[in-house]
């Protein structure tokens, strides 16, 4: 691949096309919003002039609204040798540029497992997809040549392909992506009307649950707009478990003791299918999941407080497998939450506490 053409320059396409442009392909840059192309250019993304022939890949990067009608116009004018889109919603799109009557063999649907809470060029990296699925849809219709220019853009954003069947993918991403959006949105949705003394408590917990709340709601009204019947399908399962749930709790304040039993093992029903859930979920590099002790070290805010940390762990020859910072309400302060192999725990505690770190049990 020598050139490359990416139609619109939102979070995902300026991501792309930072990543082609750093690796040496000649990037053009098209927008509805010929001002969003400028400032893509601008970050170093490529020239929103408008290529002087055929390119040898087209990157259809528009809401998946969008993405049929875009891709039909790009195919009709032969703007490139092979067509892909970046939308989070594969089947749709397929379908309709059928009903569009277009030849599919140019065209191969993908969808990067890679995104952020902010939009737009300025929010775009060169390096959003390293270590990141890439999901590929090809079918019979599509061309070798076009899958492997598919696979070498991959390739050059340093991502990791997965093939997929279209509707396969969008089930999927129903479940692992979608429907979390949601769920954190409407936990989210609680704290708009809580009363300020119970906002102050907010921990860690709530944090994690509600951060992909603060998403663009326009841009997944868009998404969920493209999948609404396999996200319907996950949230009628979620729903049963709460209605099963409510009912649980409802019976541990009964005074009978047999509906208080029957309530409890309700909860504990749904905490043990959690459980059985939650360790399904790929762990470091995608393995297996792995069991982290955590060595808890009270933090001052202040600039260079974490760096010295981390180099101290570094010094007791211990590698910090994940890490987590729980801030204090009031406090300028915050308890860092290193993850660390089980066997390392130890040294690790005694390695800091002499260099005069706070460590909490």
């Amino acid at each position: 691949m020598r050139t490359a053409l990416v139609i619109g320059t939102g979070l995902i396409g300026t991501s792309a096309a930072l990543a082609l442009a750093s690796r040496g392909i000649a990037v053009h840059l098209a927008d509805h919003d010929p001002g969003q192309a400028r400032t893509a250019a601008a970050l170093g993304a490529g020239t929103d002039e408008a290529p002087e022939g055929r390119v040898d890949l087209a990157v259809i990067a528009v809401p998946p609204a969008h993405v049929a009608a875009t891709l039909a116009g790009a195919i009709r004018d032969g703007v490139a040798r092979a067509y892909i889109d970046v939308a989070s919603v594969k089947g749709g799109p397929r379908r309709e540029l059928l009903a569009l009557g277009c030849d599919l063999g140019s065209y191969i649907g993908t969808h990067p497992m890679a995104g952020k809470e902010r939009s737009g060029p300025l929010a775009a990296t060169a390096d959003l997809f390293e270590g990141r699925p890439w999901v590929l849809t090809p079918t019979r219709d599509t061309d070798t040549e076009v899958l492997n220019l598919a696979l070498e853009l991959v390739a050059l954003c340093r991502a990791v392909p997965v093939v997929m069947d279209a509707d396969a993918h969008d089930r999927a991403v129903a479940l692992v992506s979608h429907t979390p959006q949601l769920v954190s949105s409407m936990v989210a949705a609680r704290l708009e009307e809580a009363d300020e003394t119970a906002v102050r408590l907010c921990g860690q917990g709530i944090r994690d649950v509600t951060r992909i709340a603060a998403s663009d709601p326009g841009m997944w009204v868009e998404i969920l707009s493209a999948n609404p019947g396999p996200v319907a399908d996950v949230l009628s399962g979620i729903a049963a478990d709460l209605d099963e749930t409510v009912r649980a709790l409802r019976s541990l304040e009964s005074a009978d003791e047999d509906k208080r039993r029957g309530g409890a093992a309700g909860i504990e029903d749904v905490l043990r299918r959690g459980n059985a859930g939650r360790v399904r979920v790929p762990g470091k590099h995608g393995a297996a999941p792995a069991t982290y002790e955590i060595v808890a070290v009270l933090l001052s805010d202040e600039p260079g407080g974490l760096a010295r940390l981390f180099a101290d762990a570094g010094r007791a020859g211990v590698n910090i497998e994940d890490v987590r910072i729980e801030h204090a309400t009031g406090q300028q302060a915050g308890l860092v939450q290193l993850m660390v192999e089980p066997t390392a725990a130890a040294g690790l505690t005694a390695a800091l506490r002499e260099r005069g770190w706070s460590i909490r049990q």
